[in-house]
């Protein structure tokens, strides 16, 4: 099958090389049985392409399923339960053998996103998977053989967690053993207006409405604002647009009341390097932490420089206490004997003038842990309490949400 009809089959859009490539590698590698790594950020579409792999294998051809799973989603205690599945009894409420998702994608292929998430211990497992085509149910002693093509997909850096010790280097090299990197929506920009339209167009045609078209200035503003939830944030700010405005034109000032665009100019230039045109809750929030910790050692310098020259104010003798003598008859050395010569203080000190050190002042650190609360809250809203929207819009696991959610008490 071609690229373009497998573009038409699965609802992608574009034309941007990197985008063409990706696609082109894996129909390529679909129809063998080797392990699979794909990289991208979240909401570029890496489940697509997990569809794309499997239905392109003889596993689809003979029956066989395509199981997907959040490895972000599920709670540590309960991920090897139901990845390997479990025995009766094997632990408090496991009233029944139940089969994991390892077991129900026999013969077929398990899609494990945010592979990224899953504990060591986990990893060791998955591992055995892999090497041997062995699963260990929780609470049984003897293995079970599948027959399961492993799928992986994560949004993040899994080198760098091998290398911090989060994630083990033969697993990581197990599964990548053929790589797969799709590209930001930022990295594709002239695809961005035809997938707004085609996103209007689905619109219009689900509530028959007419559909909403883009004026020049919107259509330049779409191109340069980031997308940082890439292709899912683009959808769901075009059916949004589509639902609520009453124009169908829709311009930059329409646009600016949807996305959150804050140019980079009107914060401190803290970071070198590319900028971009807009920052997210997460890079602001990181941005302002590091202005607080600035000003705290801002603070901290002023604070050291005050008590050093309150310490010199005290080291210097009062003017009526020197002997009074002929300055005639004084060598410099002998002057500077008996004043010492603080360069420091530029005009001549009297006693009758008391040196009282302004007031220290106290440092007051930003909090990291409102400033975080504040950002969940704030993503929460703007996503109508969806958790996994929210997640994704903040840079985080959904399982590392619910821990924060827990934490602060905003369940």
């Amino acid at each position: 099958m071609n690229i373009e009809n497998i573009k038409l089959r699965y609802g992608i859009i574009g034309n941007d090389p990197k985008l063409l490539m990706a696609l082109s590698k894996a129909v390529q590698v679909a129809p063998t049985d080797l392990s699979i790594l794909i990289t991208g950020e979240s909401g570029v579409g890496k489940d697509i392409f997990s569809r794309i792999i499997h239905d392109g294998s003889d596993r689809s051809t003979k029956k066989g399923r395509l199981v997907s799973v959040n490895c972000g989603a599920i709670p540590e205690g309960t991920i090897e339960s139901e990845l390997f599945g479990h025995l009766k009894g094997s632990f408090t409420g496991a009233d029944k053998d139940r089969k994991g998702y390892f077991e129900e994608a026999d013969g077929g292929t398990i899609f494990l996103d945010e592979v990224g998430e899953l504990p060591l211990s986990t990893q060791v497992k998955l591992l055995r998977v892999l090497e041997n085509g062995e699963i260990l149910p929780v609470g049984s002693s003897s293995s079970r053989k599948v027959d399961v093509r492993v799928v992986a997909a994560t949004n993040v850096d899994l080198l760098a967690a091998v290398h911090n010790g989060r994630f083990r280097e033969d697993l990581y090299y197990r599964l990548n053993q053929i790589s797969i990197n799709i590209p930001p929506l930022r990295e594709r920009k002239e695809d961005i207006p035809l997938l707004f339209r085609k996103f209007s167009s689905d619109v219009a045609e689900r509530y028959k409405m007419s559909p909403i078209f883009l004026s020049d200035d919107g259509k330049e503003y779409i191109m340069k604002y980031p997308w940082y939830g890439n292709v899912r944030e683009l959808k769901n700010i075009t059916e949004q647009i589509a639902v609520v405005e009453q124009s169908r034109t829709i311009t930059r000032t329409i646009l600016q009341n949807y996305l959150n665009y804050v140019p980079d100019e009107t914060l401190p230039a803290m970071y070198s390097g590319t900028q971009t045109n807009a920052i997210s809750d997460r890079e602001l929030l990181l941005k302002a932490l590091s202005m607080g910790q600035m000003i705290n050692e801002m603070r901290s310098e002023l604070n050291d420089l005050r008590h050093v020259v309150s310490q010199l104010a005290a080291a210097i003798p009062a003017v009526d206490s020197i002997p009074h003598h002929d300055s005639s008859s004084f060598s410099r050395s002998d002057k500077s004997s008996v004043m010492p010569d603080f360069n420091i203080i530029d005009k001549p000190w009297s006693s009758d003038e008391a040196f009282e050190p302004s007031e220290i002042i106290e440092e007051e650190p930003l909090s990291l842990e409102s400033s975080e609360k504040a950002a969940i809250e704030k993503a929460l809203r703007r996503h109508g309490g969806n958790r996994r929207l929210a997640a994704q819009d903040l840079h985080i696991s959904q399982r590392t949400l619910y821990r924060k959610l827990n934490e602060y008490g905003l369940q």
